[in-house]
């Protein structure tokens, strides 16, 4: 019999899914880091395709993630509440967005990954950002990026510690304090994108190609205090508020609807209603008239 808490993991991660979220995770890492290990004289350093490339490329990878990931069966109740709250967080996402980083999607995400599970939070973050480009008009070659580094944010909250023994407030603690460091790193890793592209801004926070890794990472920490850190501020207070003021309803809404769910509930037909009788029916039918 399935116990409650695998009730609760609409996408579980088996080997393939694994083994598939290590290699677009690494991608990732290289999407992301490319240029800082780029020689000056490959040419790669100042090309203006490679991130197209990884733009068209990244999409793919997160598609082939999200159907390993489902390869256990995805079914209509998963799919369904995967559907409403990407819908949600899409729709969230403009109330604060250009609002001193204001995006109350975070608090969501945080929730849903932490009840859900990793797989369900990788799946929710990549759906819910490319909704909400699709909403608020953002779809650019930053979108997979965005997307690939909100399901990182989603599913690192699936894998916080005690899912079945925390609960109260260290939970929403716990939750408060990842928020608040994961809205941080969303922040720097989107920064990471779209610095390295970014040229003439001063000597000491542009993206210098070639040069020392130690170097640029020096003026990457300048250019991210200069230009980011009171947006990513915002988005860490907004996610640690919402998540001590209204997590505590929250994750009891979301753990009550997937205990009603039983995504794992065995399919059985009652007696009477198939073509072909039970064996147990049957049995029973003979003894009685034995």
């Amino acid at each position: 019999m399935n116990s409650p808490a695998r009730r609760t993991r609409p996408v579980r991660i088996g080997p393939r899914a694994a083994v598939a979220l290590v290699l677009v995770t690494l991608i990732g890492i290289a999407a992301f880091g490319w240029p800082l290990l780029a020689d000056r004289q490959s040419g790669l350093a100042h090309s203006q395709d490679a991130p197209w490339l990884f733009a068209a490329l990244l999409p793919l990878l997160v598609a082939v993630v999200v159907a390993t990931i489902a390869d256990n069966g995805m079914d209509a109740k998963a799919v369904a509440m995967l559907g409403v709250l990407a819908a949600v967080g899409a729709a969230l996402r403009p109330l604060g967005a250009g609002t001193a980083g204001l995006e109350p999607m975070f608090f969501l995400l945080v929730l849903s990954g932490r009840v859900l599970g990793p797989g369900f939070g990788f799946v929710l973050g990549s759906v819910t950002m490319f909704a909400s480009a699709l909403l608020t008009g953002g779809v650019g070659p930053w979108m997979p990026f965005q997307m690939l580094a909100m399901g990182w944010f989603a599913l690192g909250a699936g894998l916080l510690p005690g899912p079945e023994r925390i609960r109260g407030r260290a939970e929403l603690l716990m939750l408060a304090a990842y928020g608040c460091v994961g809205a941080f790193a969303y922040g720097t890793i989107m920064n990471l994108q779209g610095w390295v592209l970014l040229q003439g801004m001063g000597q000491g926070i542009s993206f210098h190609p070639g040069e020392p890794v130690t170097a640029n990472l020096a003026r990457f920490a300048a250019y991210c205090l200069a230009t980011s850190m009171g947006w990513d501020l915002g988005r860490a207070v907004l996610t640690v508020v919402l998540t001590l003021t209204l997590g505590a309803t929250l994750l009891k809404a979301l753990r009550r609807a997937t205990r009603r769910a039983a995504f794992d509930a065995p399919v059985s037909f009652a007696p009477g209603t198939g073509a072909e009788p039970e064996p147990a029916l049957e049995r029973g039918t003979n003894g009685s008239g034995g």
